[in-house]
């Protein structure tokens, strides 16, 4: 009897093994990602099972059926925002036919009348972060990735209690996996100041519990909706001063002022509404600067009808005529960007990739081994940044266009991660990351044919084996 039940529960399992194949056939993110769950859940369901149903859903459920409440019960609160916004919903004219697609691609409108600052490296972006907090008369919105307890950490504390206190609302929003180590007494003591704390947990419900794989990357403030900041700073210690085992910590981030700061609490404000089902009261009177700079805020995730991430980038690429320079971390980009960043070097576009020459993260690091040979051959320039760690998310078209954001050129991002990027298009703006990147580019060097061609065989195998695993990085 015993050997009976054993047989029918293996038939079951390898019976629940190929539907799961079928879905994954039906639904995976992409190719490779299919064979590689279909192989596993045919051969052998027993760890394969449990791990689809964790890492290889291709959407964020949930939170699409979120949105689609939005379309009725938060739309209405979006009507008169977007009224309001329509003055400054211009697009400059020889820029029309690229930003009609990022435009689609944000649902949200380019607008005039905003004034980016670029802010260098940790110490720049929370002097300035605590000085809008300081200046806050209404309401602050607060969502990073990371947050720790430690000494930043202590600081963003004390000043979102000192808001607190003067009478500010304070919205408090944490990723569940990012922050994981983030300990009670630290929430608690925001919590009695009266701070709103929440987290954003991907596996809210019974329906969506399975969805530990997707992860909110986005790192926003905004200030009375009248200034925003924007980029790729955690609150945490490396962040500010660096750390022993990585170095200085390259970063940047952006500030902003003017109606583009109504995109970034537009993101802000729907992630609140899935954490918690509120709808926020907020101010949406943009604000008109006389700086005229165009901007528009790309929020992008795992919820998009669109591969919004992936797609901003190939559009980008293909649009550049005589340079397009991008740095990233973790640089593993899916097919459709590692075609277009060849097609452009073939066509004579200068194009620089910036990534960092110490990995933090050894399966992205080896990932990149497996393809950068023939991005090289192609005439694409690797650059690796020597001094320390480099964590910014940057990218520069031609003399008109730039992008500040919290997007890496992997697939996490890509496909697994909420995430949000600034694009203005200003030749102002542009001449300022373009001289930011040439100081970057000074403490780089310039990876070379043979340093991948030249690897042992160990090593490439390595690589192709990380780079298998790169759908659920």
């Amino acid at each position: 009897m015993t050997a009976l039940l054993g047989g029918i529960f293996i038939v079951l399992l390898h019976l629940l093994g190929a539907l799961s194949g079928l879905m994954a056939l039906m639904s995976s993110r992409t190719s490779q990602g299919a064979v590689a769950w279909i192989i596993s859940l045919v051969t052998f369901p027993y760890l394969a099972i449990p791990a689809f149903w964790i890492f290889g859903r291709p959407r964020f459920y949930g939170y699409v059926s979120a949105r689609e409440e939005r379309d009725t019960t938060l739309r209405r609160a979006l009507i008169p925002y977007r009224r309001r916004v329509d003055p400054w919903a211009t697009v400059p004219q020889e820029a029309a036919a690229r930003v009609r697609a990022v435009e689609r691609l944000a649902m949200m409108p380019m607008t005039r009348g905003n004034q980016a600052q670029l802010l260098i490296d940790g110490q720049a972006t929370f002097e300035s972060i605590f000085a809008g907090l300081e200046n806050a008369r209404e309401y602050v919105l607060v969502q990073f990735f990371i947050v720790r307890d430690d000494r930043l950490g202590g600081e963003f504390k004390r000043h979102m209690i000192r808001c607190a206190e003067r009478g500010v609302r304070v919205c408090f929003l944490f990723d569940e996996i990012g922050s994981r180590k983030l300990p009670d007494p630290y929430l608690d003591e925001l919590r009695e100041a009266g701070v709103e704390v929440h987290h954003f947990g991907s596996s809210r419900g019974w329906r969506h519990r399975f969805q530990v794989n997707f992860r909110n990357h986005r790192k926003i403030v905004v200030v009375d909706g009248r200034e925003g900041w924007i980029g790729g700073l955690n609150v945490a210690d490396e962040y500010r001063e660096g750390s022993e085992r990585y170095g200085e910590w390259r970063d940047t981030h952006l500030k902003l002022l003017g109606p583009s700061v109504l995109g970034l609490q537009e993101a802000f404000w729907e992630d609140w509404h899935w954490a918690t089902g509120d709808i926020l009261n907020l101010r949406w009177q943009p604000d008109s600067l006389e700086a005229d700079q165009h901007a528009v805020i790309v929020p992008s995730g795992p919820a998009d009808r669109q591969e919004t991430a992936s797609l901003l980038m190939q559009h980008v690429i293909h649009g550049a005529q005589k340079r397009i320079w991008i740095t990233s971390p973790y640089f593993v980009p899916d097919q459709g960007v590692q075609d277009a960043l060849k097609l452009a070097a073939l066509r004579g576009v200068d194009v620089k990739v910036i990534i960092p020459e110490r990995p933090d993260h050894l399966l992205v690091f080896l990932s990149a081994f497996s393809f950068l040979g023939d991005m090289i051959r192609a005439g694409v320039q690797i650059y690796r940044y020597q001094p320390g760690f480099l964590h910014q998310k940057v990218f520069l078209v031609d003399a008109h266009t730039a992008a500040v954001g919290t997007v890496n050129l992997d697939n996490r991002s890509f496909r697994l991660n909420f995430e949000v990027t600034a694009y203005l298009a200003d030749q102002l703006f542009a001449s300022e990351v373009e001289a930011m990147l040439l100081a970057d580019l000074e403490r780089c060097r310039l990876v070379a044919l043979e340093e991948i061609t030249g690897r042992p065989l160990w090593h490439k195998l390595a690589a192709r084996a990380a780079y298998l695993a790169a759908p659920v990085q």
